[in-house]
């Protein structure tokens, strides 16, 4: 039988909301201290979340506009969208997502080891576990932007991740919301459910999930599988990863 190991965690969109919460005005923070005659607004910006990797961004929307950036302004440009990042984070504007924080809880109970695999800097990455969940840090490693040289969409992170935790990928779980995200887990062969952010997204149409959620849910509030096990519960828990992770398997034989 198939068990539950390992969980890795998306960070921005999955275990919280913080695109357009925190990232958006700590660009448009930044531009304006830097006297760059820039501002996104919200659609543009979710046009450019296609591009992952705040330096990136930048260095992708110069371009689009033609505007010369050097390679040291936009690092410039992104060390100060990093202080701006961090200082909103302060002020605790983002909150978890439906049911994270229980099934976190939950898996950390049941002896499952969990990690965050994201493309955000380990200094945005750090300060937002921190204040998110209040000292308490179920996760055992954390995979950033920093860690690796190519990010999502690319299966390197999480390939580093796979190697360090020393799971097998048929007793893993990856929870997703993107589509570098999702590209980027699937082609490391890595059993995936995808979980909308706030953010809309049309799924690439070479992406091919078996778990589709609308969210993890809880007491209160209950989720609603599109793809996937039936619940037990009103919420996704243990008990239903296990259940993803035992079709998954029963597919490829």
């Amino acid at each position: 039988m198939t068990f539950l190991e390992g969980v890795y965690w998306d960070l921005d969109g999955t275990i919280a909301n913080t695109e357009l919460e925190a990232h958006l005005p700590a660009f448009n923070n930044a531009f304006k201290d830097l006297g760059i005659d820039w501002s996104w607004d919200i659609s543009e910006y979710i046009e450019l979340l296609r591009i992952n990797g705040g330096k990136r961004r930048i260095e992708y929307y110069s371009k689009l506009i033609n505007y010369d950036l050097s390679e040291d302004r936009i690092i410039n440009i992104h060390e100060k969208k990093q202080f701006h990042y961090l200082e909103i984070i302060k002020t605790n504007c983002v909150k978890l997502k439906t049911g994270v924080f229980r099934l976190i809880n939950e898996l950390h109970r049941k002896k499952v080891r969990q990690f965050i695999v994201t493309s955000s800097s380990r200094k945005q990455v750090d300060l937002l576990v921190e204040y998110l969940f209040n000292g308490f840090n179920p996760f055992e490693f954390i995979i950033s932007s920093d860690d690796v040289e190519l990010k999502k969409p690319n299966p390197l992170p999480y390939l580093k991740a796979i190697h360090l935790s020393g799971i097998r990928k048929n007793n893993s779980i990856v929870f997703e919301d993107s589509n570098p995200g999702l590209k980027s887990s699937l082609e490391a062969n890595l059993p995936t459910i995808f979980v909308p952010s706030n953010i809309p997204i049309v799924l690439d149409e070479n992406i091919e999930l078996d778990c589709i959620l609308e969210s993890l849910g809880d007491e209160k509030s209950m989720a609603n599988v599109i793809k996937g096990p039936k619940l037990k519960k009103n919420y996704v828990d243990y008990s239903f990863l296990n259940d993803f992770l035992m079709s998954v398997r029963n597919a490829k034989n």
